[in-house]
């Protein structure tokens, strides 16, 4: 049978319990165990798929077509494993569950409520991964802080499942923060102390505190702390600011968090871990010996998280690369042909990033433009692969009004038209195209050089697509459609002729990018970059030496 952590969060949200989470099943996955994580979300939404970037940042897609939270990528960049519908609940789908429940009679002649209905329900969701027989270990994080009114049933489920199994199958470690105060100088530990309470108030007993701090915490705070919360000094994990995510399972490694709980759960004789491709993974990225910078074009720019597998994968990229990849945000908003030559000068290449729609997408298209006359190395995901369709149709083949039907139901010249299963389709949540699909790439490309394979399966999350009534006209333009669905006979990837790196894809590459597993469309974007950088220095130096 599986064995169940539970990571709770106290104090404040954004403490990072998606990382700590990930961090620990990756020490654990590294010894050898078979682990896999879910979230646990306590809003009313269904899934987040109907919530705008900057409410909730990126909204996650697996396999399986789950629009999920963005902690799930976390969970698949640490352990390379892919997550599915299962891995991430929110309360909507809970209510959503038991009241279809109710209305099929199963729960007939009884009153449904909170207690044991719901509470239920969530523990079925919360063991189903452990009764599936795939894994050791099952980690859940429960979103939101401790003594939030939508968590509380969440934290009853714990409660129950804490209860009902073995003292030795069931772990809690609960994540919380010991704030600085500069005035005085020092750590304070009482919001901690007030939130295992709340904690235990509520009956759910930590055995582990993991403590967020910008100090280190000494021997006598951690003895303090495991004093006043009822559990031992060893149990108390310091959990200090690190300069990348990925140094926290090292650094959680050298306080013993794994260790700590391995003995909870009564594992013993565990195997040392094996973490040489990680450390290999921070020695390149702590060690660039290149650097580029490259243009982020996008429409929720203010919010980082917004575009968190993008930035991500471009951490992947640049590792392997050993090249240190600097983002620069720009606001597609703010973009148009009379600063675009300011704005995006200096840059080694230009990701056109996804989106919905019109705000914005003129600067997104004059950004394409920028990339394809300059030759600069362009790369455009989703919304971005449109805008350079709609680019190309507008200034090379010259159809001015060229546009997607989702920003100009009335153009004359539709490129990017709605999918005909799309048109009857009313409900917006979990209605787009999702999921993984297949696609054949030709060998004569830039993709199949990219890929090195000619059987592909990505990830989407869109309505509209590349209208192939003008196929015939962009390939004998230039444009190369280089991947194709075979089964809907959608365009997935297109390329320009006589450029050094322009290509587009339909689907969403950054899901897929690990610590293991870096994209190759990624990787080469920022190889391509690095060749493009080196170049212009050397003609900034043959200028300078004919000036001289």
């Amino acid at each position: 049978m599986a064995k169940y952590i539970f990571v709770t969060g106290g104090v404040t949200s954004s403490l990072g319990k998606g990382i700590i989470a990930a961090s620990l099943a990756k020490l654990l996955q590294a010894r050898g165990l078979k682990v896999t994580i879910q979230k646990f979300d306590p809003y009313i939404n269904v899934d987040p798929g109907t919530l705008n970037p900057y409410e909730h940042g990126e909204c996650y897609v697996t396999d399986d077509g789950a629009e999920t939270d963005l902690d799930l990528g976390h969970y698949e960049r640490f352990l390379n494993i892919p997550t599915s519908q299962a891995n991430n609940v929110t309360t909507g789908r809970i209510y959503q569950t038991v009241i279809n429940k109710e209305r099929e009679g199963e729960y007939l002649g009884k009153t449904v409520q909170v207690v044991p209905h719901i509470t239920d329900e969530i523990k079925r969701r919360m063991m189903l991964l452990g009764n599936s027989g795939k894994f050791d270990v099952v980690i859940t994080e429960l979103g939101g802080t401790v003594g939030d009114i939508e968590s509380l049933p969440f934290v009853e489920a714990v409660r129950q499942i804490q209860w009902e199994l073995p003292e030795e199958d069931c772990v809690v470690v609960h994540l919380t923060l010991i704030p600085y105060l500069k005035s005085a100088k020092e750590l304070k530990t009482k919001p901690t102390q007030h939130s295992v309470r709340l904690l235990s108030e509520e009956g759910v007993h930590p055995n582990v505190i993991v403590c967020r701090t910008e100090h280190k915490l000494n021997s006598d705070l951690k003895k303090k702390i495991a004093l006043f919360c009822n559990v031992k000094p060893e149990a108390v994990i310091e959990a200090i600011d690190a300069n990348s995510i990925y140094e926290v399972p090292l650094k959680m490694l050298e306080e013993g968090l794994d260790v700590i709980v391995l003995k909870k759960l009564h594992y013993n004789g565990y195997s040392a871990p094996e973490l040489n491709k990680w450390e290999d993974f921070l020695n390149k990225l702590g060690s660039p010996k290149n650097k580029v910078t490259i243009g982020l074009i996008g429409k929720y720019v203010e919010l980082q998280d917004a575009y968190k597998s993008i930035l991500e994968a471009f951490v992947h990229a640049g590792a392997i690369n050993q090249c240190k990849v600097q983002i620069v945000n720009i606001h597609s908003e703010h973009l148009n042909s009379k600063n675009i030559e300011d704005k995006l000068k200096g840059l080694d290449g230009l990701l056109v990033a996804p989106g919905f729609g019109s705000r914005g997408v003129e600067g997104k298209i004059e950004a394409v433009k920028y990339a394809r006359e300059n030759k600069i190395p362009f790369f455009g995901i989703c919304l971005g692969m449109q805008m350079a369709v709609i680019e190309f149709g507008r200034n090379v083949l010259g159809w001015s009004d060229a546009h997607s039907t989702e920003m100009d139901p009335t153009t004359t010249h539709p490129v990017i038209a709605l999918m005909d299963e799309q048109k009857k389709v009313k409900n917006k949540g979990g209605t787009m195209r999702l999921g993984a699909y297949d696609c054949e790439i030709d060998e004569d490309s830039l993709a199949y050089q990219i890929y090195q394979n000619k059987e592909i399966s990505e990830r989407h999350r869109h309505r509209w697509e590349f209208n192939n009534k003008y196929l015939s006209d962009y390939v004998n333009a230039g444009l190369i459609t280089s991947g194709i669905n075979k089964a809907k006979g959608l365009v997935e990837i297109i390329e320009l002729k006589d450029h050094p790196f322009f290509i587009g894809v339909q689907y969403h590459p950054e899901l897929k990018s690990t610590v293991e597993n870096p994209h190759p469309i990624f990787v080469n974007f920022v190889k391509a970059a690095k060749e493009y950088a080196a170049a212009s220095q050397t003609v900034q130096s043959v200028g300078k030496n004919q000036t001289v």
